[in-house]
Order: C-alpha cells, then sequence, then structure tokens
C-alpha cells in the first residue's frame, strides 16, 4: 500500500496563520533572566509588556522562532500541547478511547504521514524551514525549563511532552485541512463500500468562522494615511484562539499582530508600512468528484479509457485500552468518504480533493507580508504564493491604499468547467459542495501555469480591488466589498454574486456611509465606534414594525415596554437585547415572507426592510414569535428588563465579566456566540465571536499608532494573570495601545529575559 502524500496531488497552498498591573508584577517576579552562553543554539530577547504580550527580537530566523515558540507556550503550552497531540493522532491513547478520538487519530495518521511531511519539509524555503526548526527547539526548551511550573491544567500529564520539526508540518497542514478535509472526518475513516447504513456527514463550517474588516484609504481618513479595521470572530477557546506578539529581526522583519495559539506564525497584524486582517471567504476550498466504479467491483474505477483500484491503507491507532485500527480508502483525487447525500454505493464513489492539503507556503507568504511597503506589494505576495488558506485579506498603507482580495488557495475551476461536468449533488447534509465527474479526466482542475502552483486559480482570475476610498468584508462574497465597484464575473467556485447579503454585511456597509453622509472623515475612535457602540442593524431596520404589532396584544404589554425602551444596541448596560434576540432567532426562518421590500440587486444594501405588519398573517406571524420569545426567558428565569451584561457574560475565577456584543442572525455587526444556559439563565459560556481586534492608522511621524483587544485574554489558563486583564477591558469597552516603538516598549515594560539554549 502506497503512503497518501504519494499521490499525484497537485502541489497547492497554505494555511491561516499560520488590565491588571498586579498580574504583570506577578509575572516579572517569576521571570529570571538567563545568561546565553556563547555556544548557545539558539538565543533570542523577550520584552515582556502589559497584559502578558511578548516582543520577541532575535538576530536570525532559528533565533526567531526559537523565542516566538518560547513565548506562546508561556501563555498557552496546555493548548499547544493538546492540538499536537491531535496532529499526531495521539487523542485516543491520552484523552478516551471514543469513536470521536479515535476516527480523528486514524485521519491525522493517515493523512499526516511521514511522507507528506517530507514534502512539506523539501518544499519550504531556507527561512522558513529555520524558523520552524527554531520553533521546535524553543517549545521544547520551554517545557525542559517549566516541566514543574506548568499551568495546573496540564501538570504532570504525559501528553506534554516534546515535539519534532515532523510536527509543524503536521499541525500546519492539519489546521488549514480543517475546513475542507476536517470536515468529513468521520465519513472518510468510516467508508466502506455498499454500506448500508450511513451516519457520517459533511460537516458545517462553525457559523463563527467569519470575521469583519474595513480599510479606509486616503480619500476617506483625516490623517490621510490608511486606516484599517480587524475583528475576526474566531472560537474563544481552544487551538484556534488568538494570542497578540510582536516579532523582530533587525534590518529584516518588524511586524506585530496575532496568531492563532497554534500555529507558528502571526497571521494578522501591523508593520511601519503595512496593516493587514483576514476574514473567512465564501471559495469553496475543494470539490467532491464522483467516480464510476467498475461493474461487479466496488474497489475500482474509471478513468478515461484507464481502470485503477481504490487503494486501502491501513492505520493503527493507540488508546488507552489497548490498538485499534482502521481503513482509509484512497485514489488519485484524495480520499473516499461516504454520507447520506454521497454514498459509497457498487456504482459510484465520492472523493475530496482539498486544495489545502498540500500546505508549503504560509511561512513564505506571511514573511513576505510582513516584509511589504504597501498594499501593492502585499497583493504581490498574496498573488505570488496563494498561501492563504480559506481567507479574504484587508489592508491598508501608510501612504494611504486600502485593499481588498480573494487571491488565496482556490481550486482551479471556472463556471464552464462545473456546467460541463457536474454530476450533482449540489448539497451533502445541507452544505454547499461542487461535484465534478472524477472519471473524465477533464473534469479534474484545470492547469494554469501563471498561478502558484498546479490545479490553483490564477491570481489573474481572483477579485481583488485596490482604493483610496474604502473596501470592506464580513463574510459574504467578493461581490460588494465595495458597492460603488462591484466585482463581478467570478468563478461560482468563489462565491455568488447578485444576491442578498447579511444583515451584517449590510450593518458594516451602513455605519460606513452615514459617517461618509456626514461629510466626515475617519479616524481611530470613529471606526473603533462602529463595533463598539454595538448597534443592533436588524433592530433599527425592523423594530418599529414589531412594536407596532406588538402593542395590539396585551399579554405581551411588558416585553413591548422593554423593547421600546431599548437603546436598539448590546451594551453591557443595554435592556431589552434578550428578548429582541429571542424574538429574531423565532421569528427568522420565515421572516422573509413578510418583508415589505423584498432584496433587489439594485437596492443590494438597503433591501430587504420593512414588514407587511398590514397583512393578518404577518401580524400572526410576528407575535408567536414573540410569544415563543417571551415563554422562552421566563422558563429560563431571565426578566424582561434585565440588563444585557448580567444575562451574557464569561466566568473567569467565578467572576463575572460582561460581553457586549450579540448574533449576527438578529444583525449585530459586534458578533459574539454564546450557548443559552437555561439552568443558569444565562447566555453563558461564550463560544465564539469578537476576538482579536486591531484599529490600525499612522502618525505624523510615518509610526504604526494601533489600538488592539483579545476579548478573551492571553491565556486560557485559570491561574494566569493574564486570564482575565483585557476581557474587564473588553466589558468597558476599553482598548490597549499596543506597543511597537522601541520606546514604547519600553514605557510599558513588565520583564526582560534571554531565553537560549
Amino acid at each position: 500500500m502506497r503512503h497518501i502524500s504519494r499521490l499525484a496531488l497537485p502541489l497547492l497552498t497554505a494555511t491561516l496563520l499560520g488590565a491588571c498591573d498586579s498580574g504583570d508584577e506577578v509575572v516579572k517576579a517569576s521571570r529570571a533572566t538567563s545568561t546565553t552562553p556563547a555556544t548557545s543554539a539558539y538565543s533570542a530577547e523577550i520584552r515582556w509588556t502589559k497584559h502578558g504580550i511578548p516582543h520577541i527580537k532575535a538576530d536570525s530566523w532559528g533565533d526567531l522562532g526559537f523565542g516566538y515558540a518560547y513565548a506562546v507556550a508561556t501563555n498557552g503550552v496546555c493548548v499547544l500541547a493538546e492540538e499536537y497531540a491531535t496532529v499526531k493522532g495521539e487523542r485516543a491513547k491520552y484523552f478516551g478511547a471514543d469513536d470521536k478520538n479515535i476516527h480523528s487519530d486514524a485521519f491525522h495518521r493517515a493523512l499526516l504521514n511521514d511522507a507528506k511531511v517530507a514534502e512539506y519539509q523539501a518544499a519550504t524555503s531556507a527561512a522558513s524551514g529555520a524558523m520552524d526548526r527554531g520553533y521546535v527547539a524553543g517549545y521544547n526548551h520551554f517545557i525542559e525549563q517549566n516541566r514543574d511550573k506548568l499551568p495546573a491544567r496540564c501538570k504532570g500529564k504525559p501528553w506534554v511532552k516534546p515535539i519534532e520539526e515532523g510536527d509543524i508540518a503536521r499541525i500546519t497542514i492539519g489546521v488549514s485541512i480543517r475546513y475542507g478535509l476536517g470536515r468529513v472526518t468521520d465519513a472518510i475513516v468510516t467508508a466502506t463500500p455498499n454500506r448500508e447504513q450511513v451516519a457520517a456527514r459533511l460537516e458545517p463550517v462553525p457559523a463563527s468562522m467569519g470575521s469583519n474588516a474595513l480599510a479606509f484609504g486616503s480619500e476617506l481618513t483625516e490623517n490621510g494615511r490608511g486606516l484599517l479595521l480587524g475583528n475576526p470572530h474566531y472560537p474563544w477557546h481552544g487551538g484556534s484562539r488568538f494570542h497578540i506578539a510582536h516579532l523582530t529581526i533587525p534590518g529584516e522583519m518588524d511586524v506585530m499582530g496575532a496568531g492563532l495559539l497554534t500555529t507558528p506564525r502571526l497571521g494578522i497584524g501591523f508593520t511601519e508600512d503595512i496593516a493587514w486582517t483576514h476574514t473567512v471567504s465564501t471559495a469553496l476550498r475543494f470539490t467532491m468528484f464522483r467516480l464510476n466504479l467498475v461493474d461487479g467491483n466496488p474497489m475500482a474505477y474509471k478513468l478515461g479509457k484507464e481502470t485503477r483500484p481504490i487503494e486501502a491503507i491501513e492505520v493503527e491507532v493507540d488508546t488507552d485500552k489497548g490498538k485499534e485500527k482502521r481503513t482509509i480508502y484512497m485514489t488519485h483525487l484524495g480520499p473516499v468518504l461516504s454520507t447520506d447525500d454521497a454514498a459509497w454505493t457498487d456504482q459510484h464513489a465520492y472523493v475530496m480533493r482539498d486544495v489545502n492539503y498540500e500546505n508549503y507556503r504560509a511561512g513564505d507568504l506571511y514573511k513576505a507580508i510582513a516584509q511589504a511597503n504597501s498594499v501593492q506589494e502585499l497583493k504581490q505576495a498574496l498573488g505570488k504564493y496563494q498561501g492563504a488558506a480559506f481567507v479574504n485579506t484587508i489592508a491598508a498603507d501608510k501612504k494611504g491604499g486600502a485593499l481588498y482580495a480573494d487571491m488565496s488557495a482556490i481550486p482551479n475551476v471556472s463556471a464552464e468547467l462545473i456546467e460541463r461536468c457536474s454530476t450533482g449533488p449540489d448539497r451533502v447534509n445541507g452544505q454547499r459542495v461542487i461535484v465534478l465527474n472524477g472519471s473524465d479526466p477533464s473534469c479534474n482542475w484545470q492547469v494554469d501555469d501563471s498561478a502558484a502552483a498546479s490545479g490553483l486559480m490564477p491570481p489573474s482570475r481572483q477579485p481583488n480591488l485596490i482604493t483610496a476610498s474604502f473596501v470592506s468584508n464580513s463574510n459574504d462574497s467578493h461581490w460588494l466589498s465595495n458597492p460603488n465597484h462591484p466585482l463581478e464575473g467570478y468563478s461560482p467556485i468563489i462565491g455568488d454574486e447578485g444576491t442578498q447579503r447579511t444583515l451584517r454585511t449590510r450593518a458594516g456597509l451602513r455605519f460606513v456611509e452615514e459617517v461618509i453622509a456626514q461629510d466626515r472623515k475617519f479616524t481611530q475612535p470613529i471606526v473603533q465606534n462602529i463595533l463598539f457602540s454595538h448597534r443592533n442593524f436588524g433592530a433599527e431596520l425592523f423594530l418599529d414594525d414589531v412594536l407596532t404589532v406588538c402593542k395590539q396584544d396585551a399579554d405581551l404589554a411588558k416585553a413591548c415596554e422593554v423593547l421600546s425602551k431599548w437603546d436598539r444596541r448590546q451594551t453591557v448596560n443595554s435592556i431589552g437585547a434578550h428578548v429582541y434576540t429571542e424574538f429574531w432567532l423565532a421569528a427568522m426562518e420565515g421572516i422573509k415572507d413578510h418583508y415589505k421590500v423584498p432584496f433587489d440587486p439594485e437596492q443590494p444594501t438597503t433591501t430587504p426592510r420593512g414588514l407587511t405588519i398590514d397583512k393578518e398573517g404577518t401580524r400572526e406571524y410576528l407575535l408567536s414569535a414573540m410569544h415563543k420569545a417571551v415563554e422562552k426567558l421566563s422558563k429560563a428565569g431571565i426578566a424582561l428588563d434585565a440588563r444585557w451584561g448580567d444575562v451574557q457574560f464569561a466566568i473567569r475565577n467565578e467572576e463575572k465579566i460582561g460581553v457586549p456584543g450579540g448574533l449576527a442572525e438578529t444583525g449585530m455587526y459586534s458578533m459574539i456566540i454564546p450557548e443559552f444556559d437555561e439552568e443558569m439563565g444565562a447566555y453563558n459560556p461564550i463560544v465564539h465571536g469578537n476576538s482579536y481586534i486591531q484599529v490600525v492608522t499612522w502618525n505624523d511621524k510615518g509610526q504604526p499608532d494601533a489600538n488592539a483587544i483579545l476579548t478573551y485574554s492571553q491565556s486560557p489558563e485559570p491561574d494566569s494573570p493574564y486570564y482575565a486583564d483585557m476581557t474587564r477591558l473588553y466589558e468597558k469597552g476599553a482598548w490597549v495601545d499596543m506597543p511597537f516603538t522601541n520606546e514604547e516598549i519600553e514605557a510599558q515594560l513588565v520583564s526582560k529575559e534571554t531565553v537560549s539554549r
């Protein structure tokens, strides 16, 4: 049996990325400065500023990786260690032999095997390879030096252990395929020919995996320089948490921002010249293929005039109860999967080809971004590497340019190819897919020599815009990144055009249009207020009509009174936000049937709007939804006039911290997704939403002027002094001045150390 990574898959692309002073004093007291031996293999200086933010300075890429890993582990070693166990296929060994862990292990062991690691390392540039090796050494050095001082959650755990060079490849590829191949983990591991019942499915991308971004150019800013809002919506827990850091190699790179705890690079940030952020793109990063099987043989398929075998690859998984074996089935296009809508029968098998399975260029892409001096150079870097795994890029520069681009890893599948080769279904388990005829070689991804790798869509056919005005994205497609310059004519695999935008997209565009209409120029405070005003745009559109109907029902008098006084925001002090939230959740599935002005592609930012409250059916529908909302809140013991921060909060060591923001479905630009705990009578815990937020411009000296906040704070560990400090700031609507220059760092300095091995 062959290794998976030797299959004829294309060389494709990369991954996403890649308040209390007393707490700072605790860390200052606990860190000892070490002396760097003359013969050290690696050495880096780490200056720690307030809120647990590390500034790493090194003389080489290897030293920088060493210091960066040490700093990230200082704040998040338990999360990192668990993620390495995941991509190495060791969850069942350390966290229990349930099906979920066994399937995860079999999936990662099969796809992230030694041959795949070797391919990653062979394709990695010298600088990226050096940084990766330094990162491994830095992570291992942290464990060696601090094993007896680890956070309580993972102290003494056997899964906190040194990593190997290959584990960087595993975690980089593993993260980038989570929203492609990772969505069918169970469907791959359990795939069996002619299986009568199929329980596995194509898992949806979490609704929270989104973001808001705004970039303003010189025509619209007060200082004539660029101005950026980066507002990714990402999980508050686990390996997809962000972590703030500052990385410097004097004379080569100086960049500050945030990367995921699990990715050994900064993915969002700013430099002396540019600032950039990402939003999850609508482009599909995979296609499925339907293979025609040979009559009477479900283990062989037709490819043009050829016949090819489906290859069985057996993997062994260690568990806490012994060994388990699983079989993954492979083709030249990728692994076989089986779901209810795409079952492996005696006639057809379905496979998935993921554009990010060959994830070799992330390090080089983000190095090039950090070294760009304008949005034009940033665009060139995006096109050269096409290494962004599943995101748009929005950026601004010191010269006053603004950029939107989805020049990322997208399969080269044109509208013509879809029309000619699509076999259906177009949805699997409710999720949008493209299924092509895998037995016709001409239906494979097209090859264009101008793309960064074989099978990638060339940059010239990917949407982008550079302007001195503004660009925006809130996870709808490229179409209305700037409504005055619609981007049209692109392949459907990238996203739809001429269709209704979400309330969150419309909210961001409306808030920008309001400032422009007032003849005002954008400044940092104005852009910060766009997000931290926490306006509910859906309520601004529909609540007046709802109240007109609501007041006709005496049983809803209290709810109507609360909503009539509500400020239509979701700050921690807003009263009534939860009533509207639950009303809209009850109403939204069928609300489209009651719009007064339906969607009009000629008025895409202002439609739909209003409700047909003159119709009895609409009135009954709205009253029914309001009764459901009141009943749900009453059952949970939540007062209708409760303060939002008292019902939506994060708990940090038994301290309740109010969390502003709300659900995008209701019309919130400032997005927070909690779980609803009926027994507690609260929206808790916070699961996803506003995470690392940055607002960046440049001052009169040309230096970056950056304010940021990490809503859930730097460390996920309850025994860290940086577990809650920035969460308290977020509750108050406060920001952290990001110290970038040497003078700014020294002014916020908490401690300094030189780490070396």
